[in-house]
Protein backbone atom coordinates (compact mmCIF):
# COMPACT_ATOMS: atom_id res chain seq x y z
CA UNK A 1 0.00 0.00 0.00
CA UNK A 2 1.31 3.24 -0.79
CA UNK A 3 1.50 6.34 1.61
CA UNK A 4 3.44 6.78 4.82
CA UNK A 5 3.17 3.26 6.09
CA UNK A 6 2.76 0.10 4.42
CA UNK A 7 -0.24 -1.06 6.05
CA UNK A 8 -0.94 -4.05 3.28
CA UNK A 9 0.87 -6.64 5.05
CA UNK A 10 -0.93 -6.06 8.75
CA UNK A 11 -2.50 -9.60 7.93
CA UNK A 12 1.21 -10.94 7.14
CA UNK A 13 1.52 -14.32 9.14
CA UNK A 14 4.82 -13.22 10.66
CA UNK A 15 5.48 -11.56 14.40
CA UNK A 16 5.27 -8.27 14.75
CA UNK A 17 6.11 -5.86 17.78
CA UNK A 18 4.14 -3.02 18.42
CA UNK A 19 4.98 0.09 19.87
CA UNK A 20 2.03 2.64 20.52
CA UNK A 21 2.94 6.27 21.57
CA UNK A 22 -0.31 7.93 23.30
CA UNK A 23 -0.34 9.85 26.32
CA UNK A 24 -2.42 13.36 27.39
CA UNK A 25 -1.10 15.02 24.22
CA UNK A 26 1.51 13.40 22.47
CA UNK A 27 3.60 11.43 20.72
CA UNK A 28 1.29 11.49 17.88
CA UNK A 29 1.36 10.44 14.37
CA UNK A 30 3.91 12.89 13.18
CA UNK A 31 6.30 11.88 16.12
CA UNK A 32 5.71 8.39 15.81
CA UNK A 33 6.55 8.35 12.24
CA UNK A 34 9.74 10.17 13.40
CA UNK A 35 10.75 7.77 15.70
CA UNK A 36 9.55 5.58 13.07
CA UNK A 37 11.77 6.57 10.33
CA UNK A 38 14.70 6.72 12.81
CA UNK A 39 14.32 2.86 14.26
CA UNK A 40 13.82 1.68 10.40
CA UNK A 41 17.12 1.61 8.93
CA UNK A 42 18.91 1.03 12.21
CA UNK A 43 16.96 -2.00 13.10
CA UNK A 44 16.11 -3.82 9.53
CA UNK A 45 17.21 -7.61 9.90
CA UNK A 46 18.71 -7.45 13.13
CA UNK A 47 17.97 -10.41 15.36
CA UNK A 48 17.02 -10.16 19.09
CA UNK A 49 18.99 -12.43 20.93
CA UNK A 50 17.38 -11.65 24.54
CA UNK A 51 14.91 -9.96 26.60
CA UNK A 52 16.10 -8.64 29.90
CA UNK A 53 12.67 -7.14 32.01
CA UNK A 54 12.66 -4.46 34.92
CA UNK A 55 9.66 -3.53 36.77
CA UNK A 56 6.85 -5.32 34.94
CA UNK A 57 3.66 -3.77 36.39
CA UNK A 58 2.47 -2.17 33.19
CA UNK A 59 3.61 -5.93 31.11
CA UNK A 60 0.63 -8.48 30.91
CA UNK A 61 2.13 -12.22 31.66
CA UNK A 62 5.78 -10.73 31.16
CA UNK A 63 6.83 -14.23 31.15
CA UNK A 64 5.51 -14.58 27.35
CA UNK A 65 7.98 -12.14 26.23
CA UNK A 66 10.89 -13.28 28.02
CA UNK A 67 10.00 -16.91 25.70
CA UNK A 68 8.84 -15.40 22.73
CA UNK A 69 10.76 -12.95 21.42
CA UNK A 70 14.45 -14.40 21.55
CA UNK A 71 15.36 -15.52 18.27
CA UNK A 72 12.90 -13.65 15.94
CA UNK A 73 14.51 -11.38 13.12
CA UNK A 74 13.60 -7.60 12.98
CA UNK A 75 12.15 -7.55 8.95
CA UNK A 76 10.90 -4.09 9.11
CA UNK A 77 9.90 -0.96 10.98
CA UNK A 78 6.23 0.38 10.12
CA UNK A 79 3.80 2.86 12.47
CA UNK A 80 0.24 2.52 12.60
CA UNK A 81 -1.56 5.28 13.49
CA UNK A 82 0.00 6.14 17.00
CA UNK A 83 1.84 2.57 16.80
CA UNK A 84 5.33 1.64 15.53
CA UNK A 85 4.97 -2.27 14.08
CA UNK A 86 8.27 -4.00 14.46
CA UNK A 87 7.93 -6.92 12.06
CA UNK A 88 9.55 -9.71 12.94
CA UNK A 89 10.05 -13.34 11.30
CA UNK A 90 11.41 -16.41 12.75
CA UNK A 91 15.11 -16.91 11.79
CA UNK A 92 16.02 -19.64 9.77
CA UNK A 93 17.19 -21.99 12.09
CA UNK A 94 14.17 -21.77 14.02
CA UNK A 95 11.63 -24.65 14.74
CA UNK A 96 8.98 -24.37 12.09
CA UNK A 97 6.33 -25.00 14.62
CA UNK A 98 6.90 -21.97 16.35
CA UNK A 99 4.04 -19.84 16.82
CA UNK A 100 3.66 -16.39 15.63
CA UNK A 101 3.25 -13.64 17.77
CA UNK A 102 2.48 -10.14 18.60
CA UNK A 103 4.54 -7.76 21.46
CA UNK A 104 1.72 -4.59 21.97
CA UNK A 105 3.41 -1.67 23.39
CA UNK A 106 1.91 1.62 24.27
CA UNK A 107 4.61 4.46 25.33
CA UNK A 108 1.97 6.35 27.40
CA UNK A 109 3.15 9.94 28.37
CA UNK A 110 6.91 9.43 28.68
CA UNK A 111 7.99 6.58 26.93
CA UNK A 112 10.89 6.46 24.75
CA UNK A 113 12.41 3.42 22.60
CA UNK A 114 15.78 3.78 21.79
CA UNK A 115 18.69 1.72 20.53
CA UNK A 116 22.17 2.12 22.59
CA UNK A 117 25.42 0.17 23.06
CA UNK A 118 24.72 -2.91 24.62
CA UNK A 119 27.91 -1.68 27.17
CA UNK A 120 26.40 1.73 27.59
CA UNK A 121 25.34 2.06 31.15
CA UNK A 122 21.35 1.73 30.97
CA UNK A 123 19.15 5.06 31.95
CA UNK A 124 17.44 4.95 35.14
CA UNK A 125 13.56 3.96 34.29
CA UNK A 126 15.01 1.34 31.49
CA UNK A 127 12.26 -1.31 31.90
CA UNK A 128 13.04 -3.55 28.74
CA UNK A 129 15.84 -4.23 27.08
CA UNK A 130 16.12 -6.37 23.71
CA UNK A 131 19.45 -7.21 22.91
CA UNK A 132 20.19 -7.83 19.00
CA UNK A 133 22.77 -9.30 17.21
CA UNK A 134 24.72 -6.11 16.55
CA UNK A 135 26.05 -5.23 20.27
CA UNK A 136 23.20 -3.13 20.88
CA UNK A 137 20.05 -2.83 22.99
CA UNK A 138 16.65 -1.92 21.53
CA UNK A 139 15.78 -0.19 25.33
CA UNK A 140 12.17 0.43 26.21
CA UNK A 141 12.58 3.76 29.22
CA UNK A 142 9.67 5.30 30.77
CA UNK A 143 9.60 7.43 33.94
CA UNK A 144 5.57 7.36 34.64
CA UNK A 145 5.01 3.80 33.11
CA UNK A 146 1.61 4.72 32.00
CA UNK A 147 1.95 2.75 29.24
CA UNK A 148 1.01 -1.49 28.06
CA UNK A 149 2.90 -4.07 27.05
CA UNK A 150 1.32 -7.69 26.18
CA UNK A 151 2.51 -9.99 24.31
CA UNK A 152 -0.45 -11.71 21.80
CA UNK A 153 -0.77 -14.12 19.38
CA UNK A 154 -1.54 -13.78 15.68
CA UNK A 155 -5.20 -13.68 16.08
CA UNK A 156 -5.45 -11.30 18.81
CA UNK A 157 -3.12 -9.10 17.06
CA UNK A 158 -5.46 -8.59 14.25
CA UNK A 159 -8.41 -8.29 16.03
CA UNK A 160 -6.20 -6.10 18.03
CA UNK A 161 -5.34 -3.73 14.65
CA UNK A 162 -9.27 -3.87 13.64
CA UNK A 163 -10.18 -1.86 16.81
CA UNK A 164 -8.33 1.35 14.74
CA UNK A 165 -9.54 3.62 12.50
CA UNK A 166 -8.63 5.12 9.55
CA UNK A 167 -5.03 6.10 8.82
CA UNK A 168 -5.75 10.29 7.74
CA UNK A 169 -2.78 10.04 5.99
CA UNK A 170 -4.16 7.07 3.66
CA UNK A 171 -7.87 7.61 3.87
CA UNK A 172 -9.88 9.47 1.17
CA UNK A 173 -11.68 12.71 0.79
CA UNK A 174 -14.98 10.53 0.96
CA UNK A 175 -14.11 8.29 3.71
CA UNK A 176 -13.19 11.02 6.13
CA UNK A 177 -16.39 13.17 5.71
CA UNK A 178 -18.08 9.39 6.61
CA UNK A 179 -16.48 9.46 9.60
CA UNK A 180 -16.32 12.76 10.92
CA UNK A 181 -20.08 13.94 9.49
CA UNK A 182 -22.12 10.43 10.31
CA UNK A 183 -22.17 10.76 13.75
CA UNK A 184 -23.76 12.91 16.15
CA UNK A 185 -20.69 14.08 18.32
CA UNK A 186 -18.33 17.05 19.08
CA UNK A 187 -15.77 17.46 15.90
CA UNK A 188 -13.10 17.21 18.07
CA UNK A 189 -14.29 13.88 20.37
CA UNK A 190 -14.34 12.80 16.77
CA UNK A 191 -10.50 13.53 15.85
CA UNK A 192 -9.63 12.24 18.92
CA UNK A 193 -10.87 8.98 19.05
CA UNK A 194 -8.69 6.33 17.26
CA UNK A 195 -11.71 4.61 16.46
CA UNK A 196 -12.46 7.07 14.14
CA UNK A 197 -9.44 8.49 13.17
CA UNK A 198 -6.11 6.71 14.56
CA UNK A 199 -2.90 8.64 15.08
CA UNK A 200 -4.27 12.13 15.65
CA UNK A 201 -4.01 13.60 19.41
CA UNK A 202 -4.72 17.27 20.91
CA UNK A 203 -2.21 19.44 19.21
CA UNK A 204 -3.00 18.53 15.89
CA UNK A 205 -6.81 18.43 16.05
CA UNK A 206 -6.83 21.65 17.91
CA UNK A 207 -4.37 22.65 14.79
CA UNK A 208 -6.00 22.02 12.64
CA UNK A 209 -9.51 22.79 13.34
CA UNK A 210 -7.74 26.38 14.01
CA UNK A 211 -6.72 26.11 10.11
CA UNK A 212 -10.45 24.87 9.06
CA UNK A 213 -11.96 27.67 10.86
CA UNK A 214 -13.91 25.35 12.92
CA UNK A 215 -15.09 25.40 16.37
CA UNK A 216 -13.99 22.02 18.54
CA UNK A 217 -17.35 21.56 19.58
CA UNK A 218 -19.94 21.46 16.91
CA UNK A 219 -21.19 18.58 15.97
CA UNK A 220 -19.43 16.38 13.49
CA UNK A 221 -23.20 15.74 11.56
CA UNK A 222 -23.21 19.30 11.45
CA UNK A 223 -20.53 20.50 9.18
CA UNK A 224 -21.01 20.91 5.62
CA UNK A 225 -19.28 19.44 2.94
CA UNK A 226 -17.10 22.01 2.05
CA UNK A 227 -16.36 22.50 5.95
CA UNK A 228 -15.14 18.98 6.32
CA UNK A 229 -13.14 19.03 3.07
CA UNK A 230 -11.74 22.02 4.00
CA UNK A 231 -10.94 20.09 7.80
CA UNK A 232 -9.79 17.19 5.86
CA UNK A 233 -6.98 18.97 3.90
CA UNK A 234 -5.88 21.03 6.84
CA UNK A 235 -5.14 18.00 8.66
CA UNK A 236 -3.50 16.47 6.35
CA UNK A 237 -1.32 19.31 5.65
CA UNK A 238 -0.36 19.89 9.14
CA UNK A 239 0.45 16.27 9.72
CA UNK A 240 2.82 16.10 7.11
CA UNK A 241 4.46 19.32 7.77
CA UNK A 242 5.01 18.33 11.34
CA UNK A 243 6.71 15.10 10.06
CA UNK A 244 8.85 17.08 8.05
CA UNK A 245 9.81 19.13 11.27
CA UNK A 246 10.18 16.03 13.07
CA UNK A 247 7.18 16.09 15.26
CA UNK A 248 6.69 18.60 18.27
CA UNK A 249 8.44 18.98 22.03
CA UNK A 250 5.94 20.05 23.95
CA UNK A 251 7.72 18.14 27.10
CA UNK A 252 9.26 14.82 26.95
CA UNK A 253 9.41 13.83 23.00
CA UNK A 254 12.48 12.87 21.90
CA UNK A 255 13.52 11.09 18.32
CA UNK A 256 15.63 8.17 17.99
CA UNK A 257 18.65 10.12 17.76
CA UNK A 258 17.51 11.34 21.42
CA UNK A 259 16.82 15.13 19.38
CA UNK A 260 13.78 17.33 19.77
CA UNK A 261 10.88 18.08 17.55
CA UNK A 262 10.76 21.32 15.94
CA UNK A 263 7.31 21.96 14.80
CA UNK A 264 6.37 23.13 18.06
CA UNK A 265 7.50 26.26 17.11
CA UNK A 266 4.82 26.69 14.30
CA UNK A 267 1.85 26.30 16.72
CA UNK A 268 -1.02 28.66 15.36
CA UNK A 269 -3.26 28.16 18.31
CA UNK A 270 -2.25 24.81 20.18
CA UNK A 271 -0.43 25.96 24.24
CA UNK A 272 -1.06 30.17 23.23
CA UNK A 273 -3.99 30.67 25.69
CA UNK A 274 -4.30 34.83 26.19
CA UNK A 275 -1.81 35.16 22.88
CA UNK A 276 -3.04 37.12 19.92
CA UNK A 277 -4.48 35.07 16.93
CA UNK A 278 -1.94 35.28 13.86
CA UNK A 279 -4.93 35.71 11.49
CA UNK A 280 -7.21 38.14 13.78
CA UNK A 281 -5.47 39.46 16.92
CA UNK A 282 -8.07 38.19 19.10
CA UNK A 283 -7.14 36.17 21.98
CA UNK A 284 -6.59 32.57 21.73
CA UNK A 285 -8.98 30.66 24.83
CA UNK A 286 -8.76 27.87 26.28
CA UNK A 287 -12.21 25.94 26.64
CA UNK A 288 -13.33 22.11 27.66
CA UNK A 289 -14.54 20.00 24.67
CA UNK A 290 -15.30 16.35 25.07
CA UNK A 291 -13.33 15.99 28.45
CA UNK A 292 -10.23 18.06 27.05
CA UNK A 293 -8.40 21.41 26.94
CA UNK A 294 -8.94 22.60 23.86
CA UNK A 295 -7.11 26.10 22.35
CA UNK A 296 -9.29 28.14 19.92
CA UNK A 297 -9.56 31.76 18.74
CA UNK A 298 -13.26 33.02 19.40
CA UNK A 299 -12.96 35.25 16.44
CA UNK A 300 -12.14 32.67 13.63
CA UNK A 301 -14.11 29.60 15.53
CA UNK A 302 -17.64 30.70 16.15
CA UNK A 303 -18.64 28.41 18.75
CA UNK A 304 -22.61 26.31 17.89
CA UNK A 305 -25.29 27.60 19.66
CA UNK A 306 -25.37 27.34 23.75
CA UNK A 307 -22.03 25.99 24.09
CA UNK A 308 -20.69 27.72 26.82
CA UNK A 309 -17.11 28.79 27.41
CA UNK A 310 -16.95 29.25 30.97
CA UNK A 311 -16.85 25.97 32.82
CA UNK A 312 -14.34 23.53 33.74
CA UNK A 313 -11.24 24.64 32.45
CA UNK A 314 -12.17 28.21 34.35
CA UNK A 315 -12.65 26.13 37.13
CA UNK A 316 -9.01 24.67 37.24
CA UNK A 317 -7.42 28.28 36.44
CA UNK A 318 -9.29 29.76 39.47
CA UNK A 319 -6.50 29.43 42.22
CA UNK A 320 -9.57 29.47 44.67
CA UNK A 321 -11.01 26.23 43.13
CA UNK A 322 -11.32 23.57 46.08
CA UNK A 323 -9.37 20.71 45.61
CA UNK A 324 -11.84 18.24 45.33
CA UNK A 325 -12.59 19.82 41.69
CA UNK A 326 -9.55 20.06 40.67
CA UNK A 327 -8.48 16.57 41.15
CA UNK A 328 -12.27 15.47 39.82
CA UNK A 329 -11.48 17.35 36.82
CA UNK A 330 -7.95 15.65 36.24
CA UNK A 331 -9.81 12.51 36.85
CA UNK A 332 -12.05 13.49 33.92
CA UNK A 333 -9.30 13.87 31.83
CA UNK A 334 -7.05 11.07 32.42
CA UNK A 335 -10.24 8.59 31.95
CA UNK A 336 -11.22 10.37 28.60
CA UNK A 337 -7.63 10.27 27.49
CA UNK A 338 -7.45 6.43 28.28
CA UNK A 339 -10.40 5.70 26.36
CA UNK A 340 -9.81 7.81 23.22
CA UNK A 341 -6.12 5.53 23.38
CA UNK A 342 -8.24 2.94 23.49
CA UNK A 343 -7.21 1.54 27.43
CA UNK A 344 -11.02 1.06 28.01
Amino acid sequence: MSGINNLSSVSSPSTVVIVSSGGSAMPELPEVETVKRGLAPQLAGRRILEVTLGKTDFVDEPELLLRELPGRVIRLVERYGKFLLLRLEAAKESVPSRDDGALLVHLGMTGWLVPQAASQPRAKHTHAALLLDDGRELRYVDQRRFGRMAYLDRDRLETELRRWGADPLETSRPEFERRITGRRARVKALLLDQRVLRGVGNIYADESLWRAKIHPAVLGSRLSKQTTDALYHALRRILLRAIRMRGSTISDFLDAEGLPGEYQRHHRVYGREGKPCVRCRSLIERVMVAGRSSYVCPHCQRPPRGFRTVGLDKRVRNPNASTGKRNALRRLNSKATRRAQGFF
